[in-house]
């Protein structure tokens, strides 16, 4: 089991869920971009490879979507959760809480890099098909 040395503050998590949120907004945004992309190539396209790619894209947007709303609302959890331990006092997380934040970190990198390589292959179709 891990163990746990260092000592986590709220505002130090409340901040890094701002980054977070901000950055989440960020993907939203370019998401609606590459949406309105999929749809001028719709209109440029019939070949069925090209539109079966362009539905491939149109799903994975989709999905990633999802995920934004879905890491959204933990964060929004987790910030009700830090609001609730600083009403009693604390300003320091406890470990169960600090565990919890470990975790969604290391699912926002992941999605980052999940994002990251959605974005370059969707670049790389643009550029072979636009």
């Amino acid at each position: 089991m891990e163990k746990l040395t260092e000592v986590v503050y709220d505002e130090n998590c409340h901040f890094e869920h701002q980054n977070w949120k901000s950055e989440l907004d960020f993907w939203k945004d370019e998401l609606k971009t590459f949406n309105n992309r999929l749809s001028e190539l719709i209109t440029r396209w019939t070949k069925k490879e090209v539109l079966k790619q362009l539905e491939h894209y149109q799903n994975e947007f989709i999905l990633h979507g999802g995920v934004i709303e879905d890491l959204q609302e933990t964060i929004e959890e987790h910030e009700a959760s830090i609001a609730g331990h600083s009403k009693i006092g604390n300003e320091s997380m406890d470990i169960a809480l600090v565990k919890k934040h470990m975790k969604f970190r290391d699912r926002i990198q992941t999605q980052r890099q999940i994002y990251a390589v959605l974005k370059k292959d969707f670049f790389s179709f643009l550029t072979k098909y636009m």
